[in-house]
């Protein structure tokens, strides 16, 4: 975005008032984009502490409308009948060998790594490489399974993960800038959803500190939190 573009786009919008979610998704698609489709991104500050593992807020939620992308995903298994399942729902890319070789020597050409637990143990040696990305599947995720199938096609269809960073941030994106507000709405509405039903029961203060929706290239909007916690 150029500076007189982001200058323009600051000024339309009121950093003091807290935003209904729908409304704040009417101004940021009222606001000059960029000449691409951007993504529609939800920044949660929440009220924990990282590094207590009681308080690592993590989870998985479904969108109901997708997440407008064309997510890769890569199945590493050496099972015949799960490479077949692999295939038959959708994967990009499966195997074992080929593509333990490849991320080793720095390919992550994909969003999304599905294993089958039997091979988790061999998957792990790289978990200095995907960790780091955050590549690493993990049973908490639906990313460690058996049932490929299902695990590829709801990834495909627009299940997303959030986590916690060690800043006390989660950030998850919600679609695409093209996307009708109302998707948009459905979309953040499910994230906002699960990050609260993921609140940790050990919390005692406040979850959510605050909740910004912005596109890549423009301003962050401060949704009104009050609308989503009690």
């Amino acid at each position: 975005m150029s500076g007189k573009r982001h200058k323009s786009n600051l000024n339309d919008t009121d950093s003091n008032l807290d935003y209904l979610l729908n409304d704040a998704i009417n101004k940021i698609k009222d606001l000059k984009s960029a000449n691409f489709d951007e993504t529609v991104d939800l920044a949660i500050n929440l009220g924990v502490d990282p590094k207590h593992a009681d308080q690592l807020v993590r989870g998985t939620v479904s969108l109901p409308n997708g997440t407008g992308k064309n997510v890769k995903v890569v199945v590493m298994t050496k099972d015949p009948d799960k490479i077949k399942e692999a295939s038959d729902s959708g994967a990009d890319f499966y195997g074992f060998e080929e593509y333990f070789d490849k991320i080793k020597g720095g390919w992550f050409d994909f969003d999304v790594l599905i294993a089958t637990p039997d091979i988790m143990a061999e998957v792990g040696k790289l978990g200095k490489v995907l960790g780091p990305r955050k590549l690493m599947p993990n049973p908490k995720s639906g990313t460690v399974t058996a049932d490929i199938g299902k695990a590829v096609k709801e990834v495909k269809a627009g299940k997303v993960e959030f986590r916690v960073d060690k800043f006390g941030i989660i950030h998850v994106s919600v679609g695409k800038l093209s996307f009708e507000s109302k998707q948009l709405e459905e979309n953040a509405l499910a994230c906002i959803g699960a990050i609260v039903k993921a609140k940790p029961s050990s919390l005692k203060g406040i979850y959510f500190k605050k909740i910004t929706l912005s596109t890549t290239m423009g301003p962050g909007l401060k949704l009104d939190k009050s609308k989503f916690i009690n």
